[in-house]
């Protein structure tokens, strides 16, 4: 697909806390999922509908993230090594992450989602921009999302999407005998999944205190405002905060029933 000009921000700098089996010694977005970093199938899925230029927002353990992306090249390529003084490095092949463009930003240990994407305002050129977490996986038509973002004319469009209960529900007969037992089901409400869109004004809500979250003071003005809209997911959706979470994605991905996975008969 061609290259779409819209800037995604993905937030990397949270520590993960849920997650601290995994977590400990490394970010949340290189926690691996398939042998990948989940933050590599995140970007996959933006690539796959023609964004490829990225504004990766670092904190907790980012030097790691840095270290994966100088050292792309050499661990996804085969390549031929000249030693001595005149060293060279020569890339044999090609992976299929071509033409990705990576602006690695660190945004501070402890600053919250609002100031991280407020402190890249100045990687941001265009007047639409797109931002998503780094752990949130989904099949969402990105092109889709953009077309609606663009279509209604407010400044911020937040993905919608049914959360699976983390109970399991029951329901109970007059004399508390169960009637019917559903493991998880969805429920009927509406969740936020992330996988934003914004246009620069949004920045306005914004600001560079440490405490600044996204979800909370300026997501509440938009709406309160009548500046949010929700593109409505009915699709997948899943965040991996937990370990138990980890587990399940990684079982997806083995078994090749990866809903996200819609790069996989890509030809690039």
């Amino acid at each position: 697909m061609a290259m779409n000009s819209t800037r995604v921000i993905v937030l990397c700098g949270g520590q993960g806390t849920r997650l601290r089996e995994e977590t400990e010694y490394r970010p949340k977005a290189l926690v691996d999922l398939g042998g990948r970093p989940v933050l590599w199938h995140i970007m996959k899925l933006y690539a796959h509908y023609g964004f490829r230029d990225f504004v990766l927002c670092l904190g907790y353990r980012g030097n790691m993230i840095k270290e994966y992306f100088l050292n792309y090249e050499a661990m996804n390529n085969d390549f031929t090594i000249r030693l001595g003084k005149s060293n060279r490095i020569t890339h044999r092949g090609a992976h299929q992450e071509q033409d990705f463009n990576v602006t690695l930003a660190e945004t501070g240990l402890d600053a919250m989602t609002g100031a991280r994407v407020n402190r890249v305002k100045k990687y941001i050129d265009d007047d639409t921009f797109m931002v998503t977490y780094g752990d949130g996986l989904a099949d969402v038509d990105l092109g889709q999302l953009l077309a609606f973002h663009q279509s209604h004319g407010r400044l911020a469009t937040v993905t919608a999407v049914h959360p699976a209960s983390r109970f399991g529900f029951l329901q109970l007969g007059s004399d508390g005998g169960v009637t019917n037992f559903a493991e998880k089901p969805r429920v009927d409400g509406w969740a936020s999944a992330g996988y934003f869109v914004f246009n620069r004004r949004v920045f306005d809500y914004l600001s560079d205190d440490p405490a600044c979250v996204l979800e909370r003071e300026p997501l509440e003005r938009l709406a309160s405002e009548n500046q949010l809209m929700a593109y409505q997911h009915d699709g997948f959706f899943y965040a991996m905060d937990t370990y138990r979470e980890y587990l399940h994605l990684n079982e997806l991905w083995n078994s090749k029933q990866a809903p996200w996975a819609i790069w996989a008969n890509d030809r690039e």
